[in-house]
Order: C-alpha cells, then structure tokens, then sequence
C-alpha cells in the first residue's frame, strides 16, 4: 500500500496536466456515477415541470422545453457518455492488443492476414459507415449497441500500432533469453511483452474514451443514435431541435456543450500528462 501511494504521489509530482485531467474526470465521474443515483425522479420523463424556466433554487439549471429538469438530465447525460467511452475504450484496446500481439510476435501469414484486415478497417471511412448504421437502427438502438458499433471502429489503429511495438520487443535481448531458457510463447508474451504495452494502452484507452464521445454526440446531433435516454449528445439534439439557442434557453444548450467540451480537455490533459510521466520515467 505504501509502494502505491509512494508511486501516485510520484506521477502527480510536479505534472500539473496530469493533476488538473484528474480532478476534473473525478469531478465528471462523481456527478455521473454518484450524484445522479440521487436524483428524486426520472429526469429522461417529459413533461415533469413546466417548461422553458430559467434556472433557479428549485431548478438550478432550469427546465427545458420538454419539461425535463436540466441538471439532473444533465447527470444522467454524463453518466450515460462516459459508459459508451468506458465500454468502447475497453473494447477498442483490449481487441487492439490482442490482435497487434498475435500479428507481430507470431509474424508470417498470420500476421498478413491479421495486417489485411486491419487495413480494410482502418480505410474504411468510419463517419459514413457510423451514419448508416445508426439510420438503420435508429429508434431501437441501447447504449450498449451503440458502443459496440462505435468500437467496431477503434481496435484497428491500436491493433497496428500495438503490432509495430512487438515486432520491435521480440528482437530484444530479454525476450531471446526468455526463449532460451524455455519459456512459451504465451508465457513470453504475458510475463514479458505486454508490462511494456501497457502504458502506451493506458493512454490508448483515454484516448478512445475521448473519441467515443465526441462519435456518439456527433451521431446524436444527426438524430442517429439512442435519443431516448439521456447522453450529451441527446441532450444537445433536443435543445437544438426546439432552437434553444435562437430563443434565448441558453440553460439548455449551455450545459452539454460546455460539459462535452470540458471532458474533452480533462481527457487530453490526462491522457498527455499520463504520456509525459510515463516516458519520463522509462528514461531513467
């Protein structure tokens, strides 16, 4: 326990990126994951007050015009865009990792077969591909199959990329002597390989987190992806549909472009503090 407080306090130290990215995604997490567990009602119900109110003690982020209270649609939204982040990240770079691996370490047709396809995906334009899908199921869509077809497009580039990085470890002296003295290849690959993936998959896994939800609020401004539950994206669809902007319910709008905005930049921040410790370290 000690060891692990001594290395947080080590990464916090002096990385004031890597500080200010992990306040602001706990501030994020705690709104989405605890605060909304305490809302009184189901803020994605219409028609619960009355509309269009200004923000005030009873609603502090007002109502919007389809009678929903705002703040607590707010966390729900929040909650809802980071699961689709958390499971797409997931999804994206666990398959990523697994597929560079087996490409790079185990080479020859295998990895040609592997590299094929993961070429295919990686130019295939996703935007067009995202949009048509999402029209196809529109109205029937969960946030868990939502996540999945965004992931469909975020394991290739970690896949190539993870690729490129066991093509260079399994020349290194280490993994020779590892072969020598008897070891598997799996055995290789988990004891030896993969601790050196890792800090590049963290920052993957950010990254992605990030991407997802700037996909999914894409989508949702287009009305192509699961507007019936509370996301950033729904929210900003609807406030754009009842022209919020242009009727001066800036309470609406406001919220969800500066939440997307500011997870945005939590997640950079993080994510390039993360890379600067990360590398910092490995020059020691």
């Amino acid at each position: 326990m000690h060891e692990i407080l001594h290395h947080l306090s080590d990464m916090f130290k002096e990385n004031i990126r890597l500080k200010i990215g992990s306040i602001m995604i706990i501030a994020f997490v705690l709104i989405g994951f605890v605060i909304s567990f305490f809302a009184p009602f189901n803020p994605e119900k219409w028609n619960l007050f009355p509309r269009d109110l200004p923000p005030s003690l009873k609603h502090i982020l007002g109502t919007s015009s389809l009678g929903q209270d705002v703040f607590w649609f707010l966390t729900f939204a929040i909650r809802n865009s980071l699961l689709i982040g958390i499971i797409v990240a997931s999804i994206g770079t666990v398959v990523g990792v697994i597929v560079g691996l087996i490409a790079g370490f185990y080479g020859g047709l295998v990895d040609r077969i592997i590299m094929t396809l993961t070429d295919a995906f990686i130019a295939t334009p996703a935007l067009p591909v995202l949009i048509l899908l999402g029209a196809i199921i529109k109205g029937k869509s969960t946030i868990i199959i939502l996540s999945l077809i965004i992931a469909i497009f975020n394991w290739a580039w970690p896949a190539r990329q993870v690729r490129a990085m066991s093509l260079s470890l399994r020349e290194m002296n280490f993994v020779n002597v590892a072969k020598f003295s008897g070891m598997g290849t799996m055995e290789i690959v988990f004891s030896d390989i993969i601790p050196h993936i890792l800090p590049w998959a963290a920052a993957n896994f950010t990254n992605t987190v990030l991407v997802a939800i700037g996909t999914e609020a894409g989508l949702a401004i287009l009305g192509l992806t699961t507007l019936e539950k509370a996301t950033l994206g729904s929210l900003l669809y609807w406030s754009l549909q009842h022209q919020a902007m242009f009727r001066g319910i800036w309470w609406w709008i406001a919220p969800g472009v500066l939440s997307i905005v500011l997870i945005i930049v939590s997640l950079f921040l993080f994510s390039t503090g993360l890379s600067s410790y990360l590398s910092a370290r490995r020059l020691r």
